[in-house]
């Protein structure tokens, strides 16, 4: 995905440049599969991406093939989820995801008809899935390159250092979406620059 367009044309911008000469960011194929990381997503919810693979896995441990099928999991027992470790809440969003996908068919959808808006609009009408998560659907299950995750705490983290940015709260996401303006139509791929330097020791 990280396109020699893309690089190219990110590498117009001075700070992201330096950021792009200095760190390795792996390429990718998205997953194409929506209906499952969208489950994944959930479970993973404020837990370390240890426990949550730990308890993503009991879960899928719980059905045929370790595999969530919409039907089973839309009729299975609650308790028999929060015996793998979810939440009664989290077990809820899960099956809340299973049901739309009976409805609307999340295992085969055509999102080629959908724009990354009307795709967000769509997923977020499911309890439990909010803007930030129908957004890293779009970044890591669909492959979307112009996605920029604004309310994700890494960006901001990422960004408000590189720019040195003193701004808070609401004036900092507009500062963001401002500075990210430019980067159009590769926000997804600078986006994974930003994360990718925010966890290592590299210093710019």
């Amino acid at each position: 995905m990280n396109s020699e367009a893309a690089i190219s044309h990110l590498k117009q911008h001075e700070k992201l440049r330096t950021l792009i000469e200095n760190i390795v960011v792996p390429d990718f194929n998205p997953s194409g599969k929506v209906y499952f990381d969208l489950l994944e997503s959930i479970v993973s919810q404020q837990l370390s991406i240890k426990a949550a693979a730990t308890i993503f896995s009991r879960f899928c441990a719980l059905f045929p093939d370790s595999y969530p099928h919409p039907d089973l999991l839309s009729s299975i027992e609650i308790e028999r989820l929060r015996g793998a470790g979810l939440s009664n809440q989290k077990a809820t969003y899960l099956q809340n995801v299973a049901l739309f996908s009976l409805q609307y068919d999340l295992e085969s959808h055509d999102w080629s008809v959908m724009n990354d808006e009307e795709i967000i609009d769509f997923l977020t009408q499911i309890k439990g899935v909010g803007k930030w998560t129908a957004q890293m659907i779009l970044m890591f299950s669909i492959g979307r390159p112009d996605v920029f995750p604004v309310d994700d705490l890494g960006i901001q983290q990422a960004m408000a250092r590189l720019y040195q940015l003193d701004e808070k709260d609401k004036k900092l996401k507009q500062k963001m979406i401002e500075l990210a303006e430019p980067w159009r139509p590769y926000r997804t791929i600078a986006s994974r620059y930003l994360w990718r330097w925010k966890d290592s020791v590299v210093s710019i």
